[in-house]
Order: structure tokens, then sequence, then C-alpha cells
């Protein structure tokens, strides 16, 4: 028996052996590439942005209810859209950046199921400190909107890229002018909790979907968290077509902000004397400037070229629509409101042109870092808001309703000194792609 192999002993060393070695990690999920999107799925990402990005806006209408409920003054809670935006620009500057190194399904849904418990606190707030916390985390989390773009952007292809941003571009602003008169309907049949109780069912629905539509790829980058923030710094610094698209956004926002945030005070003066639900109801009107997005979007995809004079042409016309937009504030009779509503239909077709616009020219500088890219961008974006919206309470308050038209339509001149800054970086960077094309493989 000593002479036949000790089969037993092999198998003990060969157990210990796997014991010490360690557990064999599991296959690297492959990283997103374009091509990959499906039509349902990109509907859906333009649901979710609607529904996501209106969590922003639910309170402007509801804060004189929310302060007679919570028995506190109107001014503290006009605090809750200044909670609001303020967790919105936290999650802007560090949340976004991590799109670019993490599984993206994850993030996103588990972002998302935050934001459906948040809401859910809103509506269930027993004081105005409790809702106002709430409503900062629920601006944090909305942030999913800023990387679902670019991650569709990734997966489309190069020739549908454009009409993908818009047709994301649409659903997030139909989200932002709809978001106001959905407050106003349900609070006026069910009370201002019930808005966000809402809310909340509809962010859990849009969890569950995009949880089972959202295909599971690995991170683009393979770096740490601090790495990516100094990332997004080295690539405002390095990409000068970045930063100017970043300030012409700035300038449109800022010019969007500007009247959506005056022309309430227009509709409820003595010239209107539009109740609560009409206003709300008025901003249905901005809607059809997402069709253009759409459409604007498919017509740059084939004619890249067109994208510096189109930004142009765009924001000469977003100034020239506070014409139309000043004379619906005077006393013209019957003519008055229909000159209101030209002006913002073309007024908000302008600002979502331009935007989808920039995006389509931002995203090709850097495919494999589009959250960095959309950091700056964005982040760029919602301060030229913030300072639209303060200029035209200031200008409206001074000078009524032709000060707010005139500080609205000085955003989009500005914007074109931006624009014409930009144009010998972006003449530089088709060259520069031309000759990388046509030379030889």
């Amino acid at each position: 028996m000593s002479g036949l192999p000790d089969h037993g002993a092999d198998a003990i060393a060969s157990e210990r052996a796997a014991r010490r070695r360690p557990p064999a990690r599991p296959a690297r999920r492959p990283a997103p590439q374009a091509g990959e999107l499906r039509p349902g799925l990109v509907r859906l990402m333009a649901v979710t942005c609607a529904v996501t990005v209106a969590n922003l806006y639910y309170a402007q209408p509801l804060l004189h209810s929310i302060a007679g409920s919570l028995h506190a003054s109107q001014g503290s809670a006009s605090l809750l859209v200044t909670a609001g935006q303020a967790g919105y620009a936290a999650g802007l500057l560090l949340i976004v950046p991590a799109g670019d190194i993490m599984r993206r399904r994850p993030l996103l849904t588990g972002l998302l199921a935050i934001c459906s418990v948040t809401l859910a606190g809103c509506a269930l707030a027993p004081t105005l400190p409790v809702l106002g916390l709430a409503a900062a985390l629920a601006g944090v989390t909305s942030v999913v909107v800023q990387m679902l773009v670019p991650y569709a952007a990734t997966l489309a292809s190069d020739a549908e890229r454009g009409k993908v941003i818009g047709t994301l571009m649409g659903g997030l602003l139909i989200g932002i002018l709809v978001s106001r008169t959905f407050a106003g309907v349900i609070a006026g049949l069910a009370g201002w909790r019930a808005v966000y109780g809402v809310a909340a069912v509809m962010m859990a629905v849009t969890t569950a979907a995009l949880r089972a539509a959202l295909p599971d790829h690995g991170p683009q980058l393979s770096i740490g968290y601090a790495a990516q923030l100094r990332g997004v710094l080295d690539i405002a610094r390095a990409e000068p077509v970045l930063r100017w698209r970043s300030l012409i956004a700035a300038s449109g926002f800022g010019s969007f902000a500007c009247f959506w945030t005056t022309v309430t005070f227009l509709l409820a003066g003595p010239r209107y004397g539009f109740s609560q639900l009409q206003i709300g109801l008025f901003a249905l009107v901005g809607a059809a400037g997402a069709a253009t997005a759409m459409a604007g979007g498919r017509v740059l995809d084939a004619r890249p070229g067109l994208r510096w004079p189109v930004t142009g042409a765009l924001l000469a016309l977003l100034a020239a629509s506070y014409a139309l937009i000043g004379l619906g504030g005077t006393r013209l009779g019957g003519w008055s409101l229909p000159l209101l509503v030209a002006g913002v239909l073309v007024m908000d077709a302008c600002v979502q042109g331009s935007h989808v616009t920039n995006q389509a020219v931002i995203y090709d500088l850097l495919p494999q870092a589009r959250s960095r890219l959309t950091t700056v961008y964005i982040t760029t974006m919602f301060a030229g808001g913030a300072a639209g919206s303060a200029a035209g309470a200031q200008a409206f308050g001074h000078w009524g309703w032709s000060g707010a038209t005139i500080t609205a339509a000085a955003f989009p001149v500005a914007g074109l000194a931006c624009w014409w800054a930009a144009g010998r970086h972006e003449a530089a960077g088709r060259r520069s792609a031309t000759s990388m094309n046509s030379a030889p493989q």
C-alpha cells in the first residue's frame, strides 16, 4: 500500500491551496458603446427627465398654501425654492461627475429611489424646516436628469445623437413647464401635500421602469472620485469651446428664467388679473418649444457644420422675441395676449434650440468624459438662470414689465458676444477633425 499514490492527501492539499487563493472577481462589465440605444429606452429616458426635473418647480405655485398650512410667513416659505435649487447645485458639483466612474444603472436608479422617499417626506413634513430639508434632498437627487443626457449621448450613434439629445431635452422642458400647472391643479383638488404624494408615486414607478430597461454597463473611466473632481476643473481649463458654450447656455437660461419669474407678476396684476390656476395653464404655452428641440436636433445631425451659425441666429432671434413680449404687457386691447403668446413661443423655441445645439457641440469634445462636460456646462447654465431670475425680479420692481423685458433681452445680447468668441475655437476644432478623417489609415 505504501507504493500507491496518496489521493486523499493530494485532495486535502488542493483544497487548502484553493482556500488560500483570493476569490475570483466577477467579470468586468463592458463600458457603454455607441449604437446601443433603442427607441423605447429613449422615450423612457425622456419621461424620466420630465418627471424628475419637475421636482424643482412644484413649490413655486404652492408657497401661499404651504405658509398657511405650516403657520409660516410667506418669506420663510419662499426659501423652499432656494433649498431645492441649492440642493440641485450641490448635486451638479458633487454627484454628476460620478456618472463617468460608476456603473450607471445602480447609480441612477438608486438616486431616483432616494428621490421618491424624499418626496414622500415632503408630503408628510410636519414643519417648514423638515419640508425644507426634504426639498433640498429632492433637489440633490434630481440631478439624475443631468446624468441621463450624457449617458444617452454615449449610447446613441453619431448619426442620431442630436435627435436623441433633443428628445431628452424636450422631455426636460415639458417637465419644467407642466410642473407648475400640475401642482396648481392637484393642490386645488386635494391640497399641497397631495402634489408631493403623487410625485413620489410617479418617481417610484419611473425608478422601477428604468431599473428594468437600462443596460448594466461598467464605468467609462477607471479613476477615483477625487481624481474625477480634479478632472472637472482640468477639462474646464483645457476646453475653450466648453467654456464659451457654457456661457452661451447661461445667457439663454438667464433670459428664460428672467421671463418666467416676472411673467407671473404681469399675469397676476391688473393688466390680466389671472388666477393661480390660469397662470399655471399659461405655462403650457411654452411646451411647444419641446417639439422645436427635437426637430432642430434632427437637422443638425445631418449638418454639424451649421451648429455655430445656427446658434448665432437663435440668440439674435431670442433677443428680438422680447419686442413681442414687451408689447404683450401694454394695453393693446385684444392684441396684447396674442402678442405675448407669440413672443413666448419664439423665445422658448430659441432657448431650447440653442441648448440642444450647445450640448451636441460639447459632447463631441470628449466622448469618454461626458459627465465632466455636463457638470461644467449645466452648473454654469444654472448660475445664469439664478442671475436671470434675480435680475428680472429687481428690474420688474423698479421699472415694471418694460424693465423686465429689456433685462431679459440683454442676456442673449451678451450670449452673442460669447458666440462670436467661440467661433475661432470651433472652426479650429472642425479643421482638426477634418484633417484626422482625411489622413491615410
